[in-house]
């Protein structure tokens, strides 16, 4: 689309803030506009922010402004995303923001279990505390917000769709939900947990499971959304990178501006990885900070294409059939972002690491005796940090973030299954099953003693 096609309120926004080629091929692109990728390569595009009008606000002036707004009522800065609304899409108007006050996660400081593995520096940042329970609230208060703009247009839109492996469809479920806009999901028949399922079934999203894996339902939404009227919601759409790479720079806030020395995520389809990225670019170009941290993208062994591809020093793409995981949220063979994804972690000097189902599933069980409820995806990105810590390359003066991507409450079915031994290939060391005792207070006092060592 010219620039000349483009309605008044979106002059500004197409000259400051558009669509371009992650590969470099020239053109711009409205945000408004219903593309995915380059016409000219086929690359995934990027929401770009030109600087230079940024730059009209120095470093403490960006600071003082998202600081004055945090966890405000004024809406729409009430929002983690929203609060930096000029960083994010700000040409959206008040009425067609999308929002249920994601962002604004705790910071949980891990102080026992970070004492448990010699790194008393340990934080992790609970993404799950959100509207639906993941991270991915963050991307669909954006993606959202743009569609019911584009709807009180002209635009062909009619409603939404997305593959997912759950988490991404509850997101978008919820808060197309919330707009009235139809969403259409697609997931991979049994490769889901019941919590997962059942929220975008709730929110009365049109739910389609597919006899496939998540890249095979990729492939069918791809062709599915070639016609306008349906619009892509999966991480390959730039605008979900927007909302999710606010997760940075409020971790960098949290921190009153400073920047932890590593960054750990679970990584499948590779878009949030890369959205930190720009996250930090952004606030590396406006000198808000003056270095990255090291980012490491963690993978589960059975679903480790990143993995593979960095230990061949990403001379090129590997795309594996993802095998059956605990993680299922990252059960994923071909990663959408994976040329967006090596840039954060070769730029970054970071390191991808993968972790076994047993590994997960008891580092998830240890952080949880500390007081956490972790997710068996945070659970990889715990491994991957008690891999890291051995090998030496996280030290104990180092400050580490752990994001934890979803709620443990979303996969009941892992922490039982854990508990009563029933997980395959997992030793259980920290199962804790109920005792069941006879309603009779000498029995109950034998076992407390028993258990207490009274």
């Amino acid at each position: 689309m010219n620039t000349e096609t483009l309605n008044p309120e979106t002059q500004t926004d197409h000259q400051n803030v558009y669509l371009r080629c992650f590969a470099g091929c020239e053109g711009k692109h409205s945000v408004y506009d219903v593309i995915y990728r380059c016409p000219k390569c086929d690359a995934l595009l990027e929401v770009h922010h030109e600087r230079e009008a940024l730059s009209e606000k120095n470093a403490d002036q960006w600071k003082a402004l998202f600081e004055s707004r945090a966890s405000t009522t004024i809406w729409p800065y009430g929002s983690g995303v929203w609060s930096m609304r000029e960083w994010v899409i700000p040409s959206l108007r008040d009425e067609n923001v999308v929002s249920m006050a994601e962002g604004n996660t705790n910071l949980f400081w891990a102080e026992r279990f970070g004492k448990q593995l010699g790194v008393p520096d340990l934080w992790i940042k609970l993404c799950g505390n959100s509207h639906t329970g993941s991270f991915k609230d963050l991307g669909m208060t954006v993606l959202v917000s743009v569609v019911k703009q584009m709807m009180a247009g002209n635009s062909p839109v009619k409603a939404v769709a997305c593959a997912s492996t759950g988490d991404t469809s509850a997101a978008l479920a919820a808060y197309a939900a919330y707009a009235g806009i139809p969403a259409v999901i697609f997931l991979p028949a049994g490769k889901i947990s019941t919590a997962q399922l059942i929220q975008p079934v709730a929110n009365g999203a049109h739910v389609l499971a597919l006899d496939t894996d998540f890249d095979g339902c990729m492939k069918i939404v791809q062709e599915v959304t070639q016609d306008q009227s349906i619009y892509l919601a999966n991480s390959m759409n730039s605008l979900r990178i927007e909302g999710q790479k606010t997760v940075g720079i409020e971790i960098v806030r949290q921190f009153d501006w400073e920047v932890p020395d590593w960054i750990i995520i679970p990584v499948g389809n590779l878009g949030n990885i890369s959205a930190l990225h720009q996250g930090f670019k952004l606030m590396m170009d406006l000198g808000v900070v003056t270095r990255m941290p090291r980012f490491v993208a963690a993978q589960a062994a059975k679903a480790d294409p990143f993995y593979r591809s960095f230990k061949n020093g990403f001379k090129n793409k590997i795309s594996v059939t993802a095998g059956d995981t605990l993680a299922n949220a990252i059960r994923i063979g071909d990663p959408v972002s994976y040329d967006k994804a090596v840039a954060a972690v070769q730029e970054t000097n970071g390191l991808v690491e993968e972790a076994t189902e047993a590994e997960l599933a008891e580092a998830a069980a240890q952080a949880d005796t500390t007081g956490m409820f972790s997710c068996p995806h945070t659970g990889v990105a715990l491994a991957v940090l008690k891999k890291l810590i051995k090998q030496g390359q996280i030290k104990r003066n180092h400050r580490t973030v752990v994001i934890s991507t979803a709620h443990g409450l979303k996969f009941t079915d892992f922490k039982v299954g854990y508990h009563e031994s029933t997980l395959a290939d997992v030793s259980n060391e920290h199962a804790n099953p109920p005792v069941y005792v006879s309603a009779n207070p000498k029995a109950v006092k034998e076992v407390i003693a028993q258990r207490l060592g009274l």
